[in-house]
Order: structure tokens, then C-alpha cells, then sequence
């Protein structure tokens, strides 16, 4: 029995240190299994995420200033006064006095013709006259004579009558000799054909020699560049600003020529038209310029801007801040989280790369101007180095 017993507590000590060994394996193949599935739960019950990195992003500052209110075109340079020169007589050109191209005064000679034929019949009509002028004089030496007799009760009735209309009918030739000396003296006028105003010429249509018909030959186109038209079409729609503001002052133009450095020419609104154009929706308008440096050339195309009136305290950002939504218009805000807001937002006209923001955006606050497609609202942004030239620029 001793034996017995001493076997089986031997058999129990064995089977004990068996069972400690595969709960010891149990455990140290479990536990690789178990830790991650309790980080995970344990990630998910606290919700947290990796933080996304901010967004690069430049930005500006809404700026509030004093804009004028423009309407822009595009317009035609137009000379101030032009003038096609032709001849009022027929004759032979006989000498050009100027070249092509040369600014010419008021009465400054341009073209002599061949004025012999018209010198000839101013002297015949002179001659006419002097023989003429001769015979009334005698015959109102004669009805004078007569009027005398007549009072005295020598002359009949019929002899000064006679007197009398004799001497009326030659004072009236000599009116019409006078009349004719004086159109003769014309014809040899239009002979020498001058300058109608200060100009510039233009080419030469005919030369030395040519024979001109009356009123039908082209000589030379003349413009008057100082002061000068810029003609442009703006649509009706602004017809009722246009004369609301007109009444209360000159307008001023501004004119911008195209690819040119140089600042812009300034005139006032001269002309509206008195009627809309049925088939365009559009009324004219000119603007007149002194034009002294000749920048502006007849026939050239610039953009000009007419100023209507000036908007006090308008809120200004760079036009590129703006985006377009499917809901309409918006800009990135940038709060002072260095979060941004996407803020609907009503525009006003386009000045000079900047627009004005009718509401949505206030005076102070920085919006993005670069960037906005990476962006969501409430995203981070890390705000880069704007351009130095960007209106209201931040960085």
C-alpha cells in the first residue's frame, strides 16, 4: 500500500506540471493575437486619427479704398475733323507744296493749278465791266438831262421815259459785270488750294501735271489729330447711369493703348449719340483728347474706360481669390486657427486685378488666393510667401 500510494502521488505531481505547461503555452501563443485586437478597439472607442498636414497656401488681405465705377470698351481713335481736298475748278496741277506726312496750318498752300485760263476770263470780265460801268454813267448823265426837260415842259413824256430806263438797265449791267468779275476772281482763287484747318497730310492721290475735273479728283486726305476723337459703343443698360452722371458733371475717359508702357491718355465724354443702334443694343459715345504728343492715331483700336462716379469704402481683394461653385461665387477665408471657411460672396466690377466684394467678405480678413484646390472647409493651411506685387498682400 505504501508502495501504492507513493506511485500515485507521484502520478498527481506529473499530471499537475503538465497542466501549468499548456496553460503556460496557451498563453504565449494567445498573446501575440490579442494585444493587437485591443489596441485597435481601444484606437476606435477614442476615435483618433492621423492629422492631415496643412495645406500650402498663399493669401491676401480684403482692403477697403475709395474705387471708381468704370465702364470698359473697346474703341476706335477717330481724327477730330478730316477733309477730303479736291479741286473746286477744273484745271492742270502746276505745284505740291508739301510732302506727305507734313503738319500743315490753316491756310498753309497745298496744290497750285494752271490759273492762266481763269486770270484771262477775270480780265475780259473786268474789261466788260469797265465798258459797262462807262455807258451808265453816260446814261445817267442823259436821264439826268432829260428829268430837267421834262420838268421844264421841253421833253415829251416819251424821251424821258426813255432816258430814265436806259440809264436803270445799264446801272443793272454793271451789277451783273461786277458779279461776274467777282466769280472770275473766284476761279482764279481755286487755283490755289490751301489748308482747310491745322492738320497732317496724308499721301499724295495725284502729281504734278495731272488735269482735274471739277469736284470729282481726290488730292490728299487731311486730320486734324490735336484735339482728337476716341469712339466706342457701350450697351444700353448703362444709357441711364451714363445720363444720370452727365448731368451732374464732365465724365471723365480714360484711354489705354494697347502693348504700350506708358500711362494712359485722360479726355472727357464730348458725345451721346441720340439714338440706340435697333440691331446691336448698343448707343455710341466719344470721348475728346488734347492729343499734344500725337499718341493717339485715327484708325487705331484701344480700350478705354469711362468713369461714372467713385464708390466711397469699398471692400477690395485680388480677383483670383474669387472661385465659382456649383452654388455661385465663394473665397477661402483664413480664421485665425489657420482653418478656412468657404464663404459665399457678391462681386462688384474688376479694377486693375482686384474686385470689389459686395458682401460676404469684410474689410481686414484674409482670404486664399492660391491653393484653393486642395482645400475643404475647416482644413489647415500654411501660409506661404505671396507675391510682393498682389494687392494686400500677407504672408
Amino acid at each position: 500500500m505504501a508502495r501504492f500510494s507513493g506511485l500515485a502521488g507521484g502520478m498527481v505531481r506529473l499530471s499537475c506540471a503538465r497542466a501549468w505547461t499548456r496553460t503556460a503555452l496557451g498563453v504565449l501563443l494567445l498573446g501575440p493575437l490579442a494585444l493587437p485586437a485591443c489596441t485597435k478597439s481601444q484606437a476606435a472607442a477614442e476615435g483618433q486619427r492621423p492629422a492631415a498636414p496643412p495645406v500650402p497656401v498663399m493669401v491676401a488681405v480684403a482692403v477697403q479704398e475709395d474705387v471708381p465705377v468704370l465702364i470698359r470698351a473697346i474703341a476706335r481713335v477717330e481724327p477730330y475733323r478730316t477733309v477730303t481736298v479736291r479741286a473746286q475748278v477744273a484745271a492742270q496741277v502746276s505745284a505740291i507744296h508739301f510732302q506727305e506726312g507734313d503738319d500743315v496750318k490753316a491756310g498753309d498752300l497745298l496744290f497750285s493749278l494752271d490759273a492762266r485760263p481763269y486770270e484771262a476770263a477775270l480780265r475780259q470780265a473786268e474789261g466788260m465791266l469797265a465798258k459797262d460801268t462807262a455807258l451808265a454813267n453816260d446814261a445817267e448823265l442823259d436821264a439826268q438831262y432829260q428829268t430837267d426837260l421834262h420838268n421844264r415842259g421841253v421833253a415829251t413824256q416819251r424821251e424821258y421815259e426813255t432816258a430814265l430806263a436806259a440809264a436803270a438797265s445799264l446801272a443793272g449791267q454793271v451789277q451783273a459785270d461786277q458779279a461776274t468779275v467777282a466769280n472770275a476772281r473766284l476761279q482764279v482763287e481755286y487755283c490755289s488750294i490751301k489748308a482747310p484747318f491745322d492738320a497732317r497730310t496724308g499721301s499724295r492721290l495725284v502729281n504734278v501735271g495731272a488735269v482735274l475735273k471739277a469736284n470729282e479728283t481726290d488730292l490728299v486726305v487731311v486730320n486734324q489729330l490735336s484735339p482728337i476723337y476716341v469712339t466706342f459703343s457701350v450697351p444700353e443698360r448703362h444709357l441711364a447711369d451714363i445720363q444720370k452722371y452727365r448731368a451732374a458733371g464732365t465724365l471723365a475717359v480714360e484711354t489705354q493703348i494697347p502693348q504700350s508702357s506708358e500711362p494712359p491718355e485722360h479726355g472727357e465724354l464730348t458725345f451721346l449719340d441720340n439714338r440706340v443702334d435697333t440691331t446691336t443694343g448698343m448707343i455710341l459715345l466719344k470721348g475728346t483728347f488734347v492729343n499734344a504728343d500725337r499718341r493717339l492715331w485715327p484708325g487705331q483700336f484701344v480700350s478705354v474706360a469711362l468713369a461714372l462716379t467713385t464708390r466711397a469704402g469699398a471692400v477690395l481683394v485680388p480677383t483670383q481669390a474669387v472661385q465659382t461653385g456649383q452654388t455661385g461665387q465663394f473665397v477661402y477665408v483664413v480664421k485665425a486657427d489657420r482653418s478656412v471657411e468657404l464663404r459665399p460672396v457678391t462681386t462688384g466690377p474688376a479694377l486693375d486685378g482686384r474686385i470689389v466684394i459686395e458682401q460676404g467678405v469684410a474689410a481686414g480678413e484674409t482670404v486664399v488666393t492660391n491653393g484653393q484646390l486642395r482645400l475643404v472647409p475647416g482644413a489647415k493651411v500654411e501660409i506661404k510667401e505671396s507675391p510682393a506685387s498682389a494687392p494686400g498682400s500677407h504672408a
